[in-house]
Formats: C-alpha cells, sequence, structure tokens
C-alpha cells in the first residue's frame, strides 16, 4: 500500500473524530487549547490502536482466506463507507460539552470502531502494520485537534460533509483493492 493510499484511508477514517471533534468545539463556549489537544490525544490514540487489534484478528485468519482477501477487503470498507454516509445524512446528535476521560473515552471508541475492520483489511493486504498505525493516529489527532476549532469558528454545518467526505474515501479505496487484485486496475 502506498503512502499516498495511506493517507487517504486514514483521512477517511479519521472524519468520524473529525465530525465529533466539530461539535466539541460547538458545545464550548471557549475553546482552549487543552481541548483541541485532549481530542487529539483521545481520537488519535483510539484511530491508532484500534486497526492494530483488526490486524493482530486479521493475521490469524489470513491463511485460512488468501483467496478472498480482496473481496473482504472491498466489503468492509465498503460497509463502513455506506454507513458513514447513511449516518450523515441523520440528525445532529447532541454532544456533551465536557472532556473529561468519561465524556471522550466512550466517543474515541465509537469513532474508532470501523478502525477495527480496516486493521482486519490490512492483515489481509500485508500492510506494514506499525507505521501504518501511526501514520493513522497521527492523522486522526491533527484533524481532530483542528476540528475542535472549525467547530468553535464555523459550526455544525460540516460535520456532516465530513462524514459524507469520509464515507465516500472509504468506499472508493475498497473499490480500488478490488480492481487492482482483479487485474483491472495496475
Amino acid at each position: 500500500m502506498s503512502l499516498w493510499e495511506l493517507f487517504v484511508i486514514a483521512v477517511g477514517l479519521s472524519m468520524d473524530a473529525f465530525a465529533v471533534s466539530v461539535c466539541k468545539g460547538l458545545s464550548v463556549t471557549r475553546v482552549r487549547l487543552g481541548h483541541s489537544l485532549t481530542c487529539g490525544a483521545y481520537f488519535g490514540a483510539f484511530q491508532a490502536l484500534m486497526p492494530l487489534a483488526g490486524w493482530l484478528l486479521g493475521v490469524q485468519f489470513q491463511g485460512m482466506i488468501t483467496s478472498v482477501d480482496h473481496w473482504i477487503a472491498f466489503v468492509l470498507l465498503g460497509l463502513i463507507g455506506v454507513n458513514m454516509v447513511r449516518e450523515s445524512r441523520g440528525e445532529e446528535e447532541a454532544i456533551d460539552a465536557s472532556f473529561t476521560p468519561g465524556a471522550m473515552l466512550p466517543l474515541a471508541v465509537a469513532t474508532s470502531i470501523d478502525a477495527l475492520a480496516v486493521g482486519v483489511t490490512f492483515a489481509f493486504l500485508q500492510v506494514s502494520i506499525l507505521p501504518a498505525v501511526c501514520f493513522i493516529g497521527a492523522t486522526t489527532f491533527v484533524l481532530s485537534a483542528v476540528g475542535v476549532r472549525v467547530g468553535a469558528a464555523f459550526g455544525a454545518r460540516f460535520r456532516n460533509r465530513a462524514e459524507l467526505a469520509g464515507g465516500v474515501i472509504l468506499i472508493l479505496m475498497g473499490v480500488k483493492i478490488l480492481l487492482e487484485h482483479l487485474g483491472f486496475l495496475g
């Protein structure tokens, strides 16, 4: 997997965390650097840990399903992407203004579940996992930290667009993986 492809996946996975960070920025009256760093740290860490966990699971089953791994990658990325697109059309969720661990932990887990499935896909594609999860975590950290500021400055109008963009990116990556394996792309 090229660095560009990994970047596109990292941005796609980060869109849920970015959207929640925008909402967190909306929820406070005065945004501080600590708010941005807190969102970045929680979301970045979980977006890095979940694909690692998924990769560990995927490696265990890789030998049994190598002949269909491209289809699994296509289906997993497609389902995650479709779910994100569907969620982008839903109602706005109320986000708690708190940045305490009790408020941030459930959000970090919820926004990173899709990264678990991507980690399984990484095992099938034999992606070098440590650089990949560090890259995903760093990308999510930056986008989440920026998201808090964007939320404070621009409001909720970007949340649905961010989720929609993330979903479309993941669907397109799944299609690309399938087409490459089937020989349609060089």
